[in-house]
Formats: structure tokens, C-alpha cells, sequence
């Protein structure tokens, strides 16, 4: 499953401003995190394709932390 861009225009209030250094937009980083999910995979076995997995974890962790995560998925639920 890939979040699609109407999708995440439903969601992308719930998520941190993006800095202008960061590699990756916040829809990718969501995505890989749910193919994650879908996956089960380990984080250091992400395909290189999905960028650095140190990197994804640190956008998860910190959105998990912050309640950002929640907010998504029950807006997605709500969808």
C-alpha cells in the first residue's frame, strides 16, 4: 500500500514542517513506514532504494513520540 498525494493532503497537518535539508519528503518517509508495517521487515533490512533506514527510524520515532504517528493513522481511518 502507498499513500496516495490526496491522502496525504488529508494528513500532512498532523505531521512537522519539513526542513529544507532533509533528502526525503514527509510522504515518502510515511510510506516506507508503512511498508514497513505491511512487511514486517527489520529496519537495517529496508532496500537501499528507501533511502538510509537510520534515517527513516529517527522520522518515525520522533513523529511516534510526539503523537504525529496517531494523528495520521486515525485520520487515514477516518478516510
Amino acid at each position: 500500500m502507498k499513500l496516495t498525494k490526496a491522502q496525504y493532503t488529508l494528513v500532512k497537518g498532523a505531521l512537522p514542517r519539513q526542513r529544507e535539508t532533509i533528502s526525503m519528503s514527509n510522504l515518502q518517509v510515511l510510506n516506507t513506514i508503512v511498508h514497513i508495517a505491511e512487511n514486517c521487515c527489520k529496519w537495517r533490512a529496508l532496500l537501499e532504494h528507501f533511502d538510509n533506514w537510520n534515517t527513516i527510524y529517527v522520522h518515525m520515532n520522533r513523529w511516534a513520540k510526539s503523537g504525529a504517528l496517531t494523528k495520521v493513522f486515525e485520520a487515514l481511518q477516518r478516510q
